[in-house]
C-alpha cells in the first residue's frame, strides 16, 4: 500500500517508487500520480479505482475484493493512492481487509496533501507565534448532518490552524459554521486547487468572503483549504 504524494509525481517516497518499480498489478487512484504509471513495463495490469466526486466510483469492497484475488493468485500487488493512505484514503479499510483474507500488507507512508500543497503555496500550517495547533478536517459531509463526526463548536473556539480537506463544494457552509461557533469573520482563508502539479491555482480570501471569491475563481476539487492566520501570511515578492 502506497502513498503516492499529493499529485507531483517527484514527491513518492523513495520506497514507494522502488515497491512500484516490481508491481505486477496496480490498482490506482484518481489521485494518486498518474505520470508514474507511463514508466511501468507493458505486462503491468494497471486496475481504475478511481473515485470521481459526485460520478463514477469503485465500490470499496470491490476494490478491497480486487487487491485479495490478485494477491492470493500469487501477484505483487500495489495499492497506489494519492496523499497519504491514512488520511482520509481509507488505507486502513483495505489494510483490515486483506488481513482478515491472510494477505500480508507493507505499508508506505506518504505526503499528504493536507500540509504540501499549502507549503508549495506558501502557506505554513503553523508558524512560530501564530499557529500552535492544526487540525485537520474532512469536509465529506456538511455541518450539521447525523453523520458527521466534527465538533464544529470546538473548531470555531480555537485560534489555530484547521486543514479542510474535500470540501470545496460545500466551503460556504463550513465558513459559516465556524463564524457561528466564534471564528471572526475576517479569519485568512487559502485555497490551494491542484497542489504541487502544473496546474496549482491559488484563492486568498476571508472566512466571510471564500464562497463567493472560490465560486468566481471556478474553483473545483481537488483543492486542500486552509483557514487560520498563517493563510494570511506571505513572503515578500521582489
Amino acid at each position: 500500500m502506497v502513498g503516492g504524494g499529493p499529485g507531483d509525481p517527484e514527491l513518492i517516497t523513495v520506497r514507494g517508487r522502488r515497491l512500484l518499480a516490481r508491481a505486477d498489478v496496480v490498482v490506482v487512484d484518481r489521485l494518486a500520480p498518474r505520470d508514474l504509471l507511463d514508466e511501468l513495463p507493458p505486462h503491468v495490469e494497471i486496475v481504475d479505482a478511481a473515485k470521481i466526486p459526485y460520478g463514477r466510483a469503485a465500490a470499496q469492497d470491490v476494490i478491497n475484493r480486487t487487491l485479495i484475488e490478485h494477491a492470493t493468485a500469487g501477484r505483487f500487488v500495489v495499492r497506489l493512492k494519492g496523499g497519504d493512505p491514512y488520511v482520509f484514503g481509507r488505507g486502513f479499510e483495505e489494510l483490515l481487509a486483506c488481513a482478515e483474507a491472510k494477505v500480508p500488507v507493507t505499508v508506505v507512508p506518504g505526503i499528504t496533501s493536507a500540509f504540501s500543497a499549502p507549503a508549495v503555496a506558501d502557506v505554513p500550517v503553523t508558524h512560530r507565534g501564530v499557529a500552535h495547533e492544526v487540525v485537520v478536517v474532512s469536509g465529506h459531509v456538511p455541518p450539521g448532518d447525523e453523520r458527521s463526526l466534527v465538533d464544529w463548536e470546538a473548531l470555531g473556539r480555537m485560534s489555530g490552524t484547521v486543514v479542510l480537506m474535500m470540501g470545496v463544494e460545500r466551503i460556504g457552509l463550513f465558513a459559516d459554521a465556524l463564524v457561528a461557533a466564534g471564528r471572526p469573520g475576517d479569519t485568512p482563508v487559502a485555497v490551494i486547487q491542484d497542489g504541487t502539479t502544473p496546474a496549482q491555482f491559488v484563492v486568498r480570501s476571508t472566512l466571510a468572503t471564500i464562497a463567493s471569491d472560490a465560486a468566481e475563481a471556478g474553483i473545483r476539487p481537488p483543492a486542500v483549504t486552509v483557514i487560520g492566520p498563517v493563510a494570511g501570511l506571505a513572503p515578500e515578492q521582489a
